[in-house]
């Protein structure tokens, strides 16, 4: 007798993390059977989805591939899929709705497009009357008698307004790119609204079943996966990526992949939405471990770190994302593998994360934020995230958090099934996690240490105290004493986005302490520094800061300490 689906697909998922001889042979019979037989309930649909995911980007060999590739590009039309097709909402397959509150970015995007896919789901938008108050900003003057005489909802208000074949998400979405507002305040309004819309799945929707990105050489996987704890502080030097600039149609590819990356996972996610096509790199590893490192544009840059964020591929399939803010030779890390791919390559494939701060931003130490840790985050707390840090290596400087680290662990040595619970995970979350270079006295100017915020505060100060609620006036000030305090004629020659970045720097300028002092070659350097965060690659900005020994003594001063 031929074996269920159900029972074909838990054989499939046993042997998950197996690799070898005959297995690819037993992989291709099973996934053989499975396209022929049809699953009874959706989560064994998206079980079976996320199997296929997995072996796209961990293949054994070309048959298998070959099949899985099939499988996936006819998943939409399977007949188990159509007849649970309402349960599998937010799954990301191919043909299935979407349900999320995009940010504007996104929402744009979509609504570019897939314009007649994109609907409000007005039984959750809870701002609607809110909508009504801002019709007569969005709409010509003309228009505003009615809107002030006639008593219409929100929905009927937008089915009046828009076109016969426009959708209500569509026009909105339409609506707010004429608003005649600086493209941060339009933003901004929008995102206060939280509009809740469904992206209704087809063809050619974005999904996970289709995300792939071209490869020209598919890595096939002999051997069981790599699912190991390395040391870090070994093999992190011993990666040696090698880095290629992209052209402007493969960089707009990756923005999209990434785009839809986190549109199929009810997500958003700035460094996506935000990053700038002039500045994106592959950085490649071998074993099919390819990251598109992805700056952000100019107008969206952090007046301090360098902030970048990584689509993290194998074989060309997005299998996660990770964040990489750099500054002061060290990284602060944020990393996300996507449920599918969970304990294949987890911890090899963060040590690339580390290799690309080490190898781009030349950083030697790297930290984790609370939030990563799981503080305030109970997917952090639910998937143990802590733990994972504390085995890789990393370590908090904060006494509390030191104590009580030391107490869970006589626990786990008096009994090996006890678990942390939620509270104490918390708890120990609550303070940033550092992994410094083995040998060598933790720095304590590294980010995460450095208080940032206080460079905010007296930033502030200083205009508050100067000019008050005239802050446009005090911008244009600092920055006309900004260039005689460093020598500087004009700004002629600088382009558009280096006078964004120097009016930004120009309060910090005018309070670093020591400036006076400065002999020319360092002043010159300050300035190269300062348009360098407006320059194409905002990489270039941290080499040029982290080699400022007096600027980096100045911010830190500023910092306190």
């Amino acid at each position: 007798m031929v074996p269920a689906p159900s029972t074909l697909l838990k054989e499939l998922e046993r042997l998950r993390f197996e690799y070898g001889r005959g297995l690819g042979e037993r992989r291709l019979g099973l996934l053989e059977q499975l396209d022929r037989g049809r699953l009874r309930t959706a989560g064994q649909v998206l079980r079976l989805h996320e199997a296929l995911c997995l072996l796209r980007a961990y293949p054994d060999d070309r048959a298998v591939l070959r099949r899985v590739e099939s499988m996936l590009e006819g998943f939409a039309e399977r007949s188990d899929l159509a007849a649970l097709r309402d349960e599998l909402v937010d799954s990301g397959i191919a043909g299935t709705d979407v349900d999320y509150r995009f940010y504007w970015i996104t929402a744009r995007w979509l609504a570019r497009g897939w314009p007649d896919r994109l609907t409000i789901t007005w039984p959750e938008f809870d701002n609607a009357p809110s909508l009504v108050e801002l019709l007569d900003l969005l709409l010509p003057y003309s228009e505003t008698v009615a809107l002030d005489m006639v008593d219409r909802t929100p929905r009927q208000w937008l089915e009046a307004l828009k076109r016969d074949d426009e959708t209500d998400a569509a026009f909105l979405i339409r609506r707010f790119e004429s608003f005649d507002v600086s493209p941060a305040v339009r933003e901004r309004i929008y995102e206060r609204l939280d509009v809740p819309m469904r992206l209704a799945g087809s063809a050619e929707t974005p999904s996970r079943t289709r995300a792939k990105h071209p490869v020209p050489k598919v890595i096939f996987q002999k051997r069981p996966l790599d699912t190991k704890r390395p040391d870090l502080r070994a093999l992190v030097p011993r990666l040696r990526p090698r880095v290629r600039s992209v052209w402007l149609q493969e960089a707009r590819a990756l923005i999209d992949r990434a785009r839809e990356g986190m549109v199929t996972r009810s997500r958003d996610l700035d460094g996506f939405t935000q990053a700038d096509e002039n500045d994106i790199r592959m950085v490649r590893f071998g074993r099919g471990i390819e990251f598109a490192l992805m700056g952000a544009r100019p107008e969206h840059r952090l007046l301090l770190e360098a902030r970048y964020t990584i689509l993290m591929l194998k074989n060309g399939v997005p299998i996660g994302y990770a964040l990489v803010n750099s500054l002061f030779g060290s990284s602060e890390i944020a990393y996300n593998v996507f449920e599918a791919f969970r304990g294949s390559e987890t911890a090899h494939i963060f040590a690339c994360v580390l290799a690309v701060g080490r190898r781009m931003f030349g950083a030697d130490t790297f930290s984790i934020d609370p939030y990563q840790l799981g503080h305030g985050n109970s997917e952090g707390l639910r998937s143990g995230a802590w733990w994972f840090y504390y085995k890789l290596g990393f370590r908090s400087h904060d006494p509390g958090v030191k104590a009580l680290v030391r107490e869970e662990l006589a626990k786990i040595r008096a009994d090996r099934g006890y678990r942390s619970s939620v509270r104490t995970l918390d708890a120990l979350a609550s303070e940033y996690m550092f992994l410094h270079p083995r040998g060598r006295k933790p720095r304590r100017d590294v980010i995460g240490r450095v208080g940032l915020g206080e460079i905010g505060l007296r930033i502030s100060s200083y205009l508050a105290e100067r000019f008050g609620a005239e802050r446009e006036k005090g911008i244009r000030t600092c920055s006309h004493e900004a260039l005689k305090r460093l020598e500087v004629d004009s700004l002629a020659g600088f382009s558009p986005a280096e006078r964004e970045a120097w009016d930004r720097w120009s309060p910090l300028i005018r309070i670093l302490p020591g400036v006076d002092d400065w002999n020319a070659k360092d002043r010159r350097a300050l300035v190269a520094v300062v348009r360098a965060k407006g320059s194409r690659r905002e990489s270039e900005f941290v080499a040029r800061f982290d080699r400022h020994a007096r600027l980096r003594r100045a911010v830190l001063e500023l910092a306190g300490g």
